[in-house]
């Protein structure tokens, strides 16, 4: 049985053969059909890495696969509305799990959990400030797990350990290992948008835009401490937890970390900003 990392090297480097084949093929062709192309395989290689990537341990995962007709008819729609009635307040489950590289955190309250209302954080890092706002009504479990940890101090002196330029944009981080491995020690459940779309949907992608907040995971109701922040529309299934906004002080922190690029895999399979991003501490307003 081949393993996250096995499985990272193959899709990748299946990608890049693909693409480098396609582009030498395409050149002629009109601009629209070559993005055409190249957002089809992104999206594909998109859903292939981030299920099998994109959480704490490295336990055997399914990776997603999506038929290439129904990608192409749905890599441009918008996240749907949020459908789960909530009402004032939730339960949540918190699990204890097993995580390889994991810093064990307390687990956060699980009764009474609200269901309305935001959180604000700011993630001072080295490279400057990331102020975010977390929205309770659309994944309240998640924002309560993520104020439970930034309260104990859990984000400090964390690096961000992976940041995309190609196909999908984001900047990932929340992992004390600083593998893409670790975690807080407990996992939770999927919550927005995976409970507002439709199974044949979440085969598809989304439009996940500039300035959304979401959770990494390795797999259906494995999130745990990682997430990350989009700072380009990128195309995702609706597989990730989607819990809030970055402000635009935040994004041009990030354009900023961005601009300077990431380095090549390394032997986790990430691809690290070029420049170190230290998430100094996690303050809750």
């Amino acid at each position: 049985m081949s393993t996250n990392k096995e499985r990272r090297e193959e899709a990748f480097s299946a990608l890049e053969k693909e693409l480098k084949k396609r582009n030498r093929v395409e050149k002629a062709r009109p601009l629209g059909v070559v993005v055409a192309t190249v957002v089809i395989l992104v999206a594909v290689a998109g859903g292939i890495y981030w299920a099998a990537t994109s959480g704490g341990d490295d336990h055997d995962n399914t990776a997603a696969s999506a038929d290439t007709t129904t990608t192409e008819q749905k890599k441009n729609q918008d996240l749907p509305a949020v459908k789960a009635d909530y009402g004032d307040s939730v339960t949540c489950d918190y699990t204890k799990a097993d995580q390889p590289d994991s810093k064990q955190a307390d687990l956060p309250q699980s009764d009474n959990v609200p269901a309305k209302g935001t959180v604000n954080v700011t993630l001072h890092t080295n490279q400057g400030d990331i102020p975010v706002t977390m929205d309770r009504s659309k994944s309240p479990c998640t924002v309560n797990a993520i104020e439970a940890l930034a309260k104990q101090g859990f984000y400090n002196d964390t690096v961000c350990h992976r940041l995309t330029t190609e196909g999908i944009f984001v900047l990932q981080c929340g992992d004390p290992s600083g593998t893409g491995k670790g975690g807080p020690g407990f996992t939770f459940k999927d919550e927005y948008p995976s409970n507002s779309v439709s199974d044949s949907d979440k085969e598809g992608t989304f439009n996940y835009k500039r300035g959304t907040l979401a959770m990494a995971n390795s797999g259906e109701d494995t999130n745990g401490s990682q997430f990350f922040l989009v700072y380009k529309d990128s195309p995702l299934p609706p597989k990730y937890n989607v819990f809030g906004s970055i402000s635009d002080d935040g994004l041009k922190t990030i354009d900023g970390i961005a601009a300077k690029g990431a380095k090549p895999q390394d032997e986790s399979g990430n691809t690290a900003p070029n420049e170190e991003v230290k998430i100094t501490s996690a303050a809750v307003s």
